[in-house]
């Protein structure tokens, strides 16, 4: 603990016992998000959509910059070409950390239909190759989505299937496949989870858990040490008291200390994505404050 956080306590105890309240500085907290040797254990980013300040790409990211933020997730298919992305990093000096597969709902790999699995396969080859362009690590997927037309085990073959095609372009790029846990009706739990990529076999496959999106089915902290390692990257949102996704972070039903406790207990180091409703200069300050107040808690 440096000098400066003993400090700070010291203080926090005499106004507590004075009945005073203190509001800890965001950059303090932040403070505790690093490691021995200086680096963040945790990277802040957000989702490109939640950027609502106008100008270009590179104008959009400066701004994410401004704010303290390390990084931002893109789209793809139907993302921006590489070279507006190149320049927007250079401009900003901000890292685009990876893809969202934009027709992974749509144009799903457990659909019966083999051209709509072709068509999701090629899609998901576009997406590793835009983030690997952009110069990312990963592309998060929905493996798939059990409905009327694809059962629970139906869903798991198809989707195991076609991520095993894209694969061997994934390992030459060195672009992980990472599953996220949505309301899909597929792979609800963290053992299903955990066992659907240990089936992929491969370190190109991983988890990209979605705090919030567990509250559903399970608390969010039960899932990090089954899943351990296996969590390459996180989604950062809030769900419950009433308000579902429209909870802000740290007042819905995430128990974020617990979280933060487990994520520390399997060392997990990485990027951390907000996926809420975002804004402008004054609503994305707020967001990442709000970040490194979880970060640090």
């Amino acid at each position: 603990m440096s000098t400066s956080r003993r400090e700070f306590l010291a203080n926090c105890s005499a106004a507590a016992a004075a009945g005073l309240t203190l509001t800890t500085p965001a950059s303090l907290l932040a403070a505790d998000n690093t490691t021995a040797s200086g680096e963040k254990r945790i990277k802040k980013a957000v989702k490109i959509g939640m950027v609502g300040v106008p100008g270009t790409l590179a104008e959009k990211m400066t701004v994410l910059k401004e704010l303290g933020f390390d990084g931002v997730e893109l789209n793809s298919p139907g993302g921006p070409e590489t070279e507006e992305v190149v320049k927007a990093v250079e401009v900003s000096g901000i890292p685009v950390h990876g893809v969202v597969d934009s027709i992974h709902w749509n144009v799903r790999l457990s659909d019966p239909d083999e051209e709509v699995r072709q068509k999701g396969l090629e899609g998901l080859f576009t997406a590793i190759n835009a983030s690997k362009s952009y110069g990312g690590t990963s592309v998060l997927l929905v493996p798939g989505v059990v409905n009327k037309d694809a059962t629970y085990e139906q869903c798991w073959e198809r989707s195991i299937e076609q991520i095993k095609k894209a694969l061997p372009l994934a390992k030459e790029l060195n672009i992980q496949i990472l599953m996220e846990n949505v309301w899909n009706n597929f792979l609800t739990d963290p053992k299903e989870t955990a066992r659907f990529i240990d089936e992929l076999d491969s370190d190109m496959v991983g988890a990209y858990f979605d705090v919030g999106n567990t509250v559903k089915y399970s608390p969010p902290h039960e899932w990090v040490p089954i899943l351990g390692p296996r969590i390459k990257k996180l989604d950062i949102k809030d769900f419950g008291k009433g308000k579902g996704f429209g909870a802000k972070l740290m007042e819905g039903d995430v128990d974020w200390p617990k979280v933060m406790a487990e994520l520390r207990e399997i060392d997990y180091q990485g990027w951390a994505t907000a996926e809420i409703s975002g804004g402008g200069r004054e609503r994305l300050t707020e967001i990442a404050d709000r970040m490194d107040r979880i970060f640090a808690s």
